[in-house]
């Protein structure tokens, strides 16, 4: 693979190779918005890996962060349109945990 293939392969790698990716992208695809909610959405996660990953996928342009004026200001993520395309690999996963959790007909 020439090396301009391999390094963007390798940023690739590490955006979506961490466990907590799918995890996060599934949930803002599953409509949760607000960081607090995703930090209870996501069992297991801290506030600052959720934080780090949530910066990250912007950066990569999987996830969008808006910052709606309010009284009290609060952010929210979206998907953009690759995060939508990785979205549907997530579900399609998640489609196939299942059918491999299911126990073995006798």
């Amino acid at each position: 693979m020439p090396l301009p293939e391999r390094i963007a392969y390798g940023r690739l790698e590490d955006v979506l190779g961490c466990k907590w990716t799918t995890a996060v992208l599934g949930a803002i695809g599953d409509g949760v918005r607000r960081p607090y909610r995703l930090e209870r959405y996501v069992a297991g996660i801290s506030k600052k890996i959720l934080n780090a990953r949530l910066r990250k996928l912007e950066r990569f342009g999987l996830v969008h962060r808006h910052v709606l004026p309010d009284r009290r200001p609060h952010v929210e993520y979206s998907l953009t349109v690759a995060g939508r395309e990785v979205y549907r690999i997530v579900l399609r996963l998640r489609r196939l945990q299942h059918v491999w959790s299911s126990p073995p007909e006798a």
